[in-house]
């Protein structure tokens, strides 16, 4: 299985992870495999490039992240301070702070020059499956299996808007490109879209006969992949 996909920030590779404990870098130029990288002992959930593209992110069920230094795909830093499978992961935009989320309902922010964590986000009441940066980085949104999606403030780590509305677990999140509108997939079948300012509902996509895993806004926002 492929647990999760992300392109480089020049577009020229895409990571791929899954449940062989392997990292994939692939040449999108010519569709093979540019290198691997091993070090997680079980399944690899999230892989993120860092802006700059230098870096790798993942997070595994053997509750590490690790960091990866692309040109010598070697690991750069290895954590372990979630208590439980890390699910999630995602570079600020700024590159000074890594977040990840867990199955232990908690978000956590890594300073990225120490490895040593800034702050830890409490509020979920079960799993946190995914998060996302707004694009100016000051806010990270986040979806859980307890069906709610919180949105935090980055600089205090406290909730500012808690989202409700979907029936089953939150799969996916994604800001939009100008960072005024949130998208989340559901287990319920649905899309919705959120006012990130005041956290007002827009509108539901429904019609799907299956989960809603994953999505992204097209660059220029006017269209959302799902």
């Amino acid at each position: 299985n492929i647990n999760s996909v992300a392109f480089s920030p020049d577009g020229m590779l895409l990571a791929s992870c899954g449940a062989d404990n392997i990292i994939y870098l692939w040449d999108v130029s010519t569709g093979t495999t540019k290198q691997t990288l091993e070090g997680h002992k079980s399944n690899v959930n999230s892989v993120d490039f860092s802006p700059d593209g230098s870096k790798l992110a993942s997070g595994s069920l053997d509750g590490t992240i690790l960091l990866w230094n692309i040109a010598s795909g070697r690991i750069q830093q290895s954590t372990d301070g979630h208590n439980g499978f890390v699910t999630a992961v995602a570079f600020s935009p700024n590159r000074k702070i890594l977040a990840s989320g867990s199955l232990d309902k908690t978000i956590r922010m890594w300073d990225l020059n120490t490895g040593n964590i800034l702050s830890v986000l409490e509020g979920h009441t079960n799993y946190v499956n995914s998060i996302a940066f707004s694009p100016d980085g000051t806010r990270l949104a986040s979806g859980s299996d307890d069906n709610t999606i919180r949105i935090w403030d980055v600089d205090n780590g406290k909730t500012m808007k808690v989202l409700t509305g979907h029936t089953h677990l939150a799969n996916s999140i994604a800001f939009s490109p100008d960072g005024n509108t949130l998208a989340s997939g559901s287990e319920d079948k649905t899309i919705r879209l959120w006012n990130v300012e005041n956290g007002a509902a827009l509108h539901v996509l429904s019609g799907y006969k299956g989960f809603v895993t994953s999505l992204a806004f097209s660059p220029n926002g006017k269209t959302l992949i799902s």
